[in-house]
């Protein structure tokens, strides 16, 4: 395995490249216009991905006593949308590198909105297990799509505070899903709770596909074509089945797969459980929880927007552009593992929200430093090819959570066990990650023999 290091010259050093990029830091009236609407897009595309995810962790109790199925068949439920999101991440990827975002997150926002129709009218478990696979299929492009947008329309330094934004999407999104799906549940049932976000999601695909354009489908001026494509010194081309290939070679690549293996373990845990988890251990009942459980995610929203920003604050001071992702990144999933062991530990139901709400901001300032790291992390042409790698380590990771904390409660009959061994998988996660990305992949090093 090779270590990625940062070469010793470059568009980044000597007096020639900082003119270089000084002189292209700020993008045209026009470029700033096509980022707040790509931004603008992404944020809603993200609401309705993490609102749709939720549908199931909303309707735990329901669909459980409609469908007559166990706590553990409702863990393999809920995992099965995780296991197709995390093995469709590494095909993802690479189609959003050649494709482009435009044409990616279209076709798989109507994917997964017909997957999430589907859902209102199963009748089985093995029906709903096919739509929750589906639905974690078309759902796969959805954040690869989002990196690849900053790296094709932000400059190095503004990524980190726009990859917040759009990443603020996840717990925007769970946290909006809490009271609004409640609310819409017990007003029309389930069933139509499924098929009016189906609807909702087809929507917002059109819009996108109407709205967005890749750079390359805008009549660009040579003073826009200069700043994006000036900004890393590099021109983007199609990246290469041996050049994806070669991202599995350095140890960075595998660093971002481990720490953020440790982040959506631990954010899938509650994801999948939360609701539960209230209502199980401090006997709430399902409307209070639809309340109570929308605060730590509010919490993400602050964490996502904070993470970001410290990235940029970071990297304008000096930092290099891995480190200024990798120190906040380490730090925060640190806190998170404390803060899990807090809550196993806490017998009030006041303590355990603070306790979960003060690992959500952590977990969101994680992810986004996270997905910051896959936008200087790899040559252009390959950001959303790393960017879907980091994501599967994540979600390999997020479809272990709800099974294996379905099993330890079932047989342990309290969520505490659960609750530790997220801690400790956070704890082996942040460490693996600290020890092995150690800087930039070189895009020599994707196309040669080293």
């Amino acid at each position: 395995m090779k270590q990625s290091t940062t070469a010793p010259h470059g568009p980044e050093s000597g007096a020639g490249g900082a003119q270089s990029v000084a002189s292209n830091d700020k993008a045209s009236p026009r470029v700033r216009r096509i980022q707040r609407t790509a931004l603008s897009l992404l944020l809603l595309s993200g609401v309705i991905n993490y609102i749709d995810r939720a549908t199931l962790s909303i309707a735990n109790p329901l669909i459980r006593q409609d469908l007559g199925l166990s706590v553990a068949e409702m863990g393999l439920l809920l995992s099965a949308f995780l296991w197709a999101y995390a093995f469709a991440q590494l095909p993802a990827g690479a189609l959003v590198d050649r494709f482009g975002a435009r044409v990616m997150l279209s076709v798989s926002l109507a994917t997964w909105s017909v997957a999430q129709a589907f859902g209102g009218v199963v009748s089985s478990f093995g029906q709903f297990f096919t739509a929750r696979m589906v639905l974690g299929v078309g759902e796969a492009p959805q954040f690869p799509t989002s990196a690849k947008v900053v790296r094709d329309w932000f400059g190095k330094k503004e990524r980190g505070a726009a990859t917040g934004i759009w990443n603020s999407s996840s717990t925007l999104g769970t946290a909006i899903s809490a009271p609004l799906l409640t609310v819409v549940m017990l007003a029309v049932g389930w069933r139509w709770m499924f098929g009016i976000m189906g609807i909702a999601g087809l929507v917002v695909a059109l819009c996108f596909y109407l709205v967005h354009r890749d750079p390359h489908q805008v009549d660009l001026t040579q003073q826009e074509r200069a700043y994006l494509t000036d900004v890393d010194g590099e021109v983007q081309s199609r990246p290469t089945w041996r050049e994806w290939r070669r991202l599995f070679e350095f140890g960075t690549t595998w660093g971002m797969l481990l720490g953020f293996f440790g982040t959506i373990y631990v954010l899938w845990l509650y994801n999948a459980w939360l609701p539960t988890y209230l209502q199980m251990e401090f006997h709430l009942t399902i409307a209070k929880t639809g309340w109570v459980a929308a605060v730590p995610y509010l919490f993400g929203v602050v964490g996502s927007l904070s993470g970001g920003k410290i990235c940029d604050v970071l990297a304008r001071r000096g930092v290099s552009a891995v480190n200024s992702r990798k120190y906040p990144m380490a730090a925060s999933l640190f806190g998170v593992c404390v803060f899990t062991v807090l809550t196993g530990f806490t017998h009030s139901a006041t303590l355990a929200v603070v306790f979960i709400s003060i690992s959500m901001l952590l977990l969101y300032v994680s992810s986004s430093a996270a997905w910051a790291t896959a936008s200087v992390a790899a040559p252009a042409n390959c950001t959303a090819s790393i960017g879907a790698m980091q994501n599967f380590g994540g979600y390999f990771g997020g479809a272990l959570a709800p099974v294996v904390t379905g099993f330890i409660v079932q047989q342990t009959h309290s969520f505490q066990p659960a609750l530790f061994v997220g801690a400790g998988v956070a704890a082996v996660a942040v460490i693996g990650y600290w020890l092995l990305v150690r800087g930039p992949i070189p895009p020599a090093a994707l196309s040669f023999d080293a």
